[in-house]
């Protein structure tokens, strides 16, 4: 096959196929979030309260696919807006508490799927792959200027 981001390259296009057969319109079968908002949710929490321009440059999406997203978490109970805290004239967007309840949810699910699928891996192994993948993705986050904050 040649060098070996060819081989990335095809175990990718396969995690990518794993994932889409595990999941039901974006989600996993005993999910409670779909994709966007678990990710918007993910990002609140870790960054705080966050305006839709933070959020534009944050995900590198437009105003109007951030607003639907926004817009349907907040009617499912998830975000709610308020003012700014530091006093600015943009409204911010905050996670409630049902908002944290279903991300804690939604994370459990993926980390008892994830422990089923590496059963047999050692915490040596899952430590490695955890750190390449952390690698890759910060990778990514500096060619595209849009690092994620991490735990």
């Amino acid at each position: 096959m040649g060098r070996a981001t060819h081989r990335v390259e095809y175990e990718q296009m396969l995690l990518g196929r794993y994932l889409h057969l595990h999941k039901s319109k974006g989600r996993r079968a005993d999910s409670t979030l779909d994709r966007s908002a678990y990710i918007l949710l993910s990002r609140i929490r870790m960054q705080g309260p966050m305006t839709i321009g933070q959020l534009g440059d944050a995900f590198g999406l437009d105003t109007s696919t951030l607003n639907r997203q926004t817009a349907a978490a907040v009617r499912g109970g998830l975000i709610e807006r308020i003012p700014d805290p530091d006093g600015g004239m943009a409204r911010k967007f905050r996670i409630t508490a049902e908002g944290e309840r279903r991300l804690d949810a939604e994370r459990e699910g993926i980390t008892r799927s994830l422990d089923r699928i590496m059963a047999e891996w050692g915490d040596e192994d899952i430590e490695a792959f955890a750190g390449y993948l952390k690698r890759f993705n910060t990778d990514i986050e500096r060619i595209e200027g849009r690092p994620w904050p991490r735990p």
